[in-house]
């Protein structure tokens, strides 16, 4: 694949400071800022990849992918064009704006992100014992939880279809799975995903997602949030169907979901996955309690809507 993942975003929040504070305590940690008004964030392993900035309402502003040689680049500004989307071409970059999303991707050569080799966790089964007269690692952490790295957005999108091929047809994501007419679950990487675009009735931000290395991190790390602020809580802890990934979904200041997960479905060669077209409650989650009426649709949707409609 000539892309290989997220590289970075930006958000921008109506409240800068009391959203940096929030991803300070979700475990990113919070550097230098690159614009003025602004405060960057790093993971342990993918460096610098939030960046929040002032802004009138909450919106994801910009995506960057990372691609591998200038030739990807020519091949994305090419298919583009083909759809009729205006492109910039930069030094190692080109961009193009999203209008069913309201979000400017940029794709820019870059190197992949190492991930140093994580052993899996010691746990006990029936018949097999893999860890004797000791007690399980998980519970024994005292470390603040660091995220790993980005993995992925979702987001609302006006015109699902046209946002689908953008991403897929324009930018070369490759598509795992489907909620037929609502949703589509598109990567740039080997991870099950990265982009959901759902059909929404404005473009927001639905969510952003962060890797962690197992199921005891994600408790620990929700666990801290919301002994620091109880109201953060979303929905967790679960695991989903589609994309088979641990989650604990939190909600920052500004209204936007945070994703804690693990044990994300990667496919590794396209020839052995075959897509899937989910619908109802077991496309969104095999096992946990129900999602709540503001997971599927976020209590400032109507404020959001009326935003949109001033703009026009």
């Amino acid at each position: 694949m000539a892309l290989h993942g997220l590289t970075q975003i930006t958000l921008g929040v109506p409240n800068v400071e009391s959203t940096a504070d929030y991803y300070e305590d979700f475990g990113l940690e919070r550097i230098r800022a690159s614009a003025p008004g602004g405060v960057d964030f790093a993971t342990t392993d993918g460096g610098v990849q939030l960046h929040l900035v002032p802004s009138g309402r909450r919106r994801l502003i910009e995506l960057h992918v990372g691609a591998q040689d200038p030739d990807d680049l020519a091949r994305i500004a090419s298919s583009l064009g083909g759809l009729g989307v205006e492109t910039e071409v930069g030094a190692g970059s080109v961009s193009a704006y999203d209008a069913g999303t309201e979000i400017r991707v940029v794709v820019e050569i870059a190197e992949p992100i190492s991930q140093p080799d994580t052993p899996a966790p010691s746990y006990n089964s029936p018949g097999h014992v893999v860890r004797c007269n000791e007690r399980a690692p998980g519970i024994l952490r005292e470390e603040p939880v660091r995220p790993r790295r980005l993995g992925h957005v979702v987001v609302g999108s006006t015109d699902q279809e046209a946002s689908q091929r953008f991403f897929a047809e324009g930018l070369g994501f490759k598509i795992s799975d489907t909620v037929p007419g609502l949703a589509a679950f598109m990567r740039c990487s080997t991870d099950h995903h990265n982009v959901l675009i759902q059909q929404t009735p404005v473009a927001f931000l639905h969510h952003t997602s962060w890797q962690l290395n197992d199921i005891d991190e994600i408790g620990r790390g929700a666990t801290a949030m919301l002994e620091k602020d109880p109201s953060r809580h979303v929905w967790g802890l679960g695991r989903h169907h589609v994309g088979s990934n641990f989650f604990w979904y939190l909600k920052d200041p500004a209204g936007n979901f945070s994703e804690y997960y693990s044990d994300l479905d990667c496919i590794v060669d396209d020839e052995l996955w075959s897509p899937g077209a989910w619908e109802g409650p077991r496309g969104l989650y095999s096992w946990g309690p129900p999602p709540p009426p503001s997971f599927l649709a976020p209590d400032d949707l109507a404020e959001l809507m009326a935003g949109a409609h001033s703009k026009n």
